[in-house]
């Protein structure tokens, strides 16, 4: 029966897998707020975070658990046995809950949300006096995640347990990227001379700080330059002169009889 309240809440589809680089992403508090507009269980984290944020910003409760679990998907929620996590499931299913914001699958990062941060600045606001806990957890192990799972759901009991002691709090779990998995190097002929090859290689940039000019295309590039205006310059006069040279030799007035030989006897006296 955990299970399937904790399926229900969470929502999980059956392709969970379907998007690989998606985390869930679960909000539970006893305090009764709105319910988001997008009830879909794959949303961007923008969405995400602008929703939990609307709530948070009213500060709720009085007792609040952030939870970050690396590389976890919603699938892993669910073992072949039963609940994963019987700690978070027992939360999920507390009747004191009255409010759910659950999305199986958030696309994008939201390492830097930054949330505890935002909970105690929007209890400032508002002058009330709170407590936030903070808990990171470890990323599941791939030889045996449903083992690493449930090691970190010990690990949770306590917070959970001073959490849920008092009649108002709220709990948010997410999952943020997992750290990225060793892989061994295999002594291979070929891969020795790839690996040369590749120290040879100019260090790559592992960021890209250029910003985009979104500037006009006028604006952006420069067409008419010191040196384009120059040689229009020299180009208008070198064709003023080839014109004024046409027109004077189109000037030019010979009659046909000029060119025609002397045939009478004045021409043969000049030739004698």
């Amino acid at each position: 029966m955990r299970l399937q309240i904790l399926a229900g809440a969470l929502a999980l589809p059956g392709a969970a897998f379907a998007l690989s680089d998606s985390s869930p992403w679960v909000l539970l508090s006893t305090s009764k707020f709105q319910d988001a507009s997008n009830r879909n269980q794959i949303q961007t984290s923008a969405e995400v975070l602008r929703h939990t944020k609307e709530i948070l910003a009213t500060c709720p409760t009085d007792r609040y658990l952030v939870v970050t679990q690396p590389g976890v998907h919603a699938a892993d929620l669910r073992g072949a046995d039963g609940c994963s996590m019987p700690h978070l499931c027992r939360a999920v299913e507390d009747p004191r809950v009255r409010s759910r914001y659950t999305v199986s699958e958030v696309v994008g990062d939201v390492t830097n949300a930054g949330m505890a941060g935002y909970i105690k600045a929007a209890c400032a606001k508002k002058n009330k006096a709170i407590a936030v806990d903070e808990v990171g957890l470890a990323s599941p192990s791939s030889q045996d995640r449903a083992g690493t799972l449930s090691e970190n759901d010990a690990i949770l009991a306590s917070s959970l347990e001073a959490t849920t002691k008092s009649d108002s709090y709220t709990i948010l779990l997410f999952s943020t990227p997992a750290e990225p998995a060793y892989e061994p190097e295999f002594i291979d002929s070929l891969h020795l001379d790839l690996k040369r090859d590749m120290q040879g290689m100019p260090a790559r940039r592992q960021e890209n700080k250029t910003q985009r000019d979104t500037r006009p295309l006028f604006e952006k590039y420069q067409f008419f330059t010191p040196g384009i205006f120059m040689g229009l310059i020299v180009a208008i006069i070198l064709l003023s002169i080839l014109f004024v040279g046409l027109k004077a030799l189109s000037s030019l007035e010979v009659s046909y009889g000029a060119f025609e030989k002397e045939m009478g006897p004045a021409a043969q006296k000049k030739q004698q």
